[in-house]
């Protein structure tokens, strides 16, 4: 009996694993569009920083960031157990601000990029100059990782409640912990290595055989690249993610999107709902976009008119 018992005891586990392991993996492909973009922004977070100090700076960071997730989750989990109906309002309010950050991203790109190259500029001067207090411009690069990490993590952590929110909260808390510890080890693994990726390429190509030196000159090339590439895939996860949430939070939307794909067949018929989750994060990001900017400067403006 006793026998019996544990392989019950362990089949159970087993069974629980699974179940943990199948919401994981579907929570985690829900937030793939804050995942690239926290990736991208928490890579970019580090330049400027000397290289000696670019992995300490990301442990800083990541330090933050489970800092983050340990009170997010705890509180994730009280709205789940005492207002469940909250759940949904902030799933939607979380694919929202996907959207209005995804299109702001590209505003800002299009409307402001010489402003973006003239602060890169006045950067790349004040770490020329030996009177800038580095300290005091990492501490301020951590804070201000740690607070981008902070919304990001709270989009991911709405997401993945909203995948879980008809288990139990053991499991809820479960699936939200393995998945904040996985997002938080792979995102600043991740950054981590990126951040390395030009020095992997500069020792490369300071060695003696020419594929070593090749292989280097390739790395230096596609570093920047990739931190593009990164952002670029972000910035469409994000609406790709945010627009699917919205669509599927309003139902005449998403049974007309539906409706319509069933009109084709095969790929035609995958792809299209996706893609119009897509444009309708687009739009939704653009009509909050328009709403909220001037808003938002007007309320910084009279901050800044009480100070």
């Amino acid at each position: 009996m006793a026998g019996a018992s544990l392989l019950a005891l362990i089949d159970d586990i087993a069974t629980i694993l699974d179940d943990v392991s199948l919401m994981t993996k579907t929570a985690t492909k829900k937030t793939a569009g804050v995942l690239g973009d926290d990736l991208a922004l928490n890579a970019q977070q580090v330049t400027g920083v000397s290289p000696a100090r670019e992995l300490p700076v990301v442990w800083a960071v990541a330090k933050g960031s489970l800092l983050n997730k340990a009170i997010l989750v705890p509180a994730a989990l009280a709205i789940s157990f005492f207002i469940p109906w909250l759940v949904t309002p902030l799933l939607m309010l979380g694919g929202a601000f996907l959207c209005f950050e995804g299109f702001e991203k590209l505003a800002h790109k299009f409307f402001h990029g010489k402003e973006e190259q003239a602060h890169k500029s006045e950067l790349k001067e004040a770490l020329k100059n030996p009177a800038t207090d580095m300290k005091t411009l990492e501490k301020d690069k951590i804070k201000g990782a740690v607070r981008t990490d902070f919304i990001l993590s709270a989009e991911i952590i709405a997401i993945t409640l909203g995948t879980v929110t008809g288990e139990s909260i053991g499991m809820q808390f479960v699936v939200l912990t393995v998945v904040a510890v996985m997002i938080t080890v792979g995102v600043y693994g991740l950054v981590a290595g990126i951040v390395k990726l030009d020095d992997g390429g500069l020792y490369l190509s300071q060695r003696d055989g020419a594929f070593s030196q090749k292989a280097g000159r390739a790395i230096l090339w596609l570093a920047p690249y990739m931190m593009k590439t990164l952002s670029i895939l972000g910035t469409i996860a994000m609406f790709l993610v945010g627009g699917g949430i919205l669509t599927h939070g309003l139902h005449p939307v998403y049974e007309a999107i539906h409706h319509f794909a069933e009109g084709f067949s095969g790929v035609t018929a995958a792809v299209i709902p996706t893609l119009a989750d897509g444009l309708f994060g687009v739009l939704a990001g653009g009509v909050l976009v328009l709403v909220l900017t001037p808003l938002i400067k007007f309320w910084n403006e009279k901050s800044a008119a009480k100070a």
